[in-house]
């Protein structure tokens, strides 16, 4: 079965945790992550450029001269894209470009995403850190420990909430909570740093 070191705040190994074989020994499926990843940044685009069609202009309610006998080509309205002021024809419209993937292959790509940070040893265990921490300085502490380096996705759990506090300075470092990462998440950063209780929370979801 395929193990993960459980490494202390010192950086020295203070147990193992099994993890699945049929997961974590298995070649890395490239699809789903692919997939996934397209999803979330779709879903990212904001899609807010709208012209006003002539419809949506304010004004122009009275035909503005008479149909016949003036000399003077044909309107019904000032607010026609004919007309200063007036609507804008073809333009952009605000469109909602965000999809949804079966949640089947989203927790799929999230397997698949943990079990690419693992093969490629970019996967690390911390024990939960119980105690306070006051300065920035005491947790960069313990990833230098740690030999992290880069961008670093932290998944605390079961941590004191002091951590969270302490690590807000640190450049290239974010935290999730195992419950809401996903698989964009963690392909989008170098390292990914998790406690024991995280990686146990993580097993439980891709089962």
């Amino acid at each position: 079965m395929a193990k993960l070191a459980i490494l202390d705040r010192k950086g020295k190994e203070s147990g193992t945790i099994d993890l699945p074989d049929e997961i974590f020994t298995a070649p890395v499926n490239t699809g789903v992550m692919h997939q996934a990843t397209v999803m979330y940044h779709t879903s990212q685009r904001q899609g807010n450029a709208h012209t006003k069609q002539r419809g949506e202009i304010s004004g122009g309610g009275p035909k503005p001269w008479r149909q016949k006998g003036t000399g003077r080509a044909r309107h019904g309205s000032t607010r026609s894209p004919l007309w200063r002021h007036g609507g804008t024809t073809f333009g952009p419209l605000a469109k909602d470009w965000g999809y949804s993937v079966p949640k089947k292959v989203r927790m799929a790509a999230l397997r698949e995403s943990l079990n690419a940070k693992y093969q490629s040893k970019n996967l690390t265990c911390l024990t939960d850190v119980k105690e306070e921490l006051s300065k920035t300085k005491d947790f960069a502490a313990i990833l230098g420990a740690l030999k992290l380096n880069g961008s670093i996705l932290a998944v605390l759990d079961g941590c004191d909430k002091s951590v969270e506090r302490v690590s807000r300075n640190i450049g290239s470092f974010e935290i999730r909570r195992a419950s809401d990462v996903n698989a964009y998440d963690i392909l989008q950063h170098k390292q990914v740093l998790a406690t024991k209780t995280a990686v146990e929370k993580l097993l439980k979801r891709i089962k």
